[in-house]
């Protein structure tokens, strides 16, 4: 499946840097990975993609079609096993292993959780199978390769953006903010919640609490929200939450509160649900970050691993070192109404047929969407 969303996308990103997370270690270059460069043929090979969880509508719909269709224009005789968790770690685990049974050369995954994950890898790599951590970091094993947005940078921009529109509109520091993270099994999350917590930082605004989330589900995090709401009420000026999925629930659980005007909330992933949230005017921000981008780039990592051969920056990513592995990293790109139509419209990362539907075409022939 070809997206014309991944070619465009690709330019806007490309002249991008992407700042080192903490975790980093500094002045070094990603080459290849722990399991060593002895050279090996990719034609033929079987390669798994594990995705985490059904939550997030992105892993269905652009992350596995865009990998499949980037590692066969690289091998056109290789084959995709892909599966989906299902937010299951147990699950997760007996598709890992059914993929060795498989003969992969490579998985690529994405795991529901980092620290249980360990193992697997371990296991792998011991077959001799190249592992690639995919969006989400597995801090305490030695991958073979980590490809992702960065995630800290994420959690830094959009608090950052929250705080830039509260002081613009005068909304007055003796309010706070309520803190809606991932789940903490992810340690993507983790990066995330840090970013978060730097872009707070010195801002003037008192952090009233914060919650990670489980699994990163919307209910949990409406129902954690609404008993804010009841403990702060008008108290709360603004809220961050990690993605649009979290910032969804907690718009939900504001309205439910007959909380008006519903404070600024924050999001991520920039989904359908999370734009039309912002077409509509609850939703503040998002992150723009097209998945095929970094799926395209996990199939040249994996191709380059499984034939030996350095790996290089593409797709305007930045090679670097996240938890003692050699890493890419994309530079994120935040969203408000302001530059929706030019970065997600215009650049055909979202179809405005698809956004400006029912209730929100209003809001869209106001943006000058549609």
């Amino acid at each position: 499946m070809k997206h014309p969303r991944a070619t465009k996308a690709t330019i806007l990103l490309s002249a991008a840097l992407v700042v080192p997370l903490a975790a980093c270690s500094s002045g070094k270059s990603a080459s290849t990975g722990s399991s060593g460069s002895a050279k090996g043929s990719i034609e033929g090979a079987k390669v798994a993609f594990l995705m985490p969880d059904e939550a997030s509508t992105r892993y269905e719909q652009h992350d596995a079609p865009g990998f499949k269709s980037a590692l066969a224009k690289l091998c056109s005789s290789c084959s995709v096993l892909y599966n989906n968790a299902t937010g299951d770690a147990s699950k997760q685990q007996q598709q890992f292993n059914a993929a060795i049974s498989q003969g992969v050369k490579a998985i690529v995954l994405d795991p529901v959780d980092s620290t249980a994950a360990t193992s697997m890898v371990a296991r792998a790599q011991a077959r001799g199978i190249k592992v690639v951590a995919y969006d989400r970091p597995i801090p305490n094993a030695k991958v073979d390769y980590y490809v992702s947005f960065d995630n800290e940078e994420i959690g830094k921009s959009i608090a950052q953006s929250l705080v830039k529109h509260l002081k613009d509109t005068s909304v007055p520091t003796s309010k706070g903010i309520l803190e809606v993270n991932g789940s903490p099994t992810d340690a993507a999350a983790g990066l995330i919640k840090k970013g978060i917590h730097e872009g707070l930082a010195g801002s003037g605004y008192t952090t009233l609490a914060e919650y990670d989330t489980p699994d990163w589900e919307p209910t949990k995090a409406q129902q954690w929200v609404a008993g804010q709401v009841s403990r702060f009420g008008d108290k709360i000026g603004g809220i961050v939450a990690a993605n649009d999925g979290t910032g969804g629930g907690s718009i939900a659980a504001l309205k439910a509160a007959n909380v008006k005007p519903v404070p600024p909330v924050t999001g991520n992933d920039a989904t359908t649900a999370g734009l039309q949230l912002i077409i509509a005017g609850d939703q503040y921000n998002t992150i723009s970050k097209p998945s095929e981008i970094v799926a395209g780039a996990a199939a040249q990592v994996v191709v380059d691993l499984v034939q030996g051969k350095q790996v290089e920056a593409v797709g305007g990513g930045k090679l670097t070192t996240v938890f003692n592995a050699p890493t890419m990293l994309f530079v994120p790109k935040v969203i408000t109404k302001e530059n929706l139509k030019a970065e997600i419209i215009d650049t055909n990362i979202a179809k405005a047929s698809d956004l400006c539907t029912g209730a929100y075409a209003a809001g869209c022939k106001t943006l000058g969407i549609s």
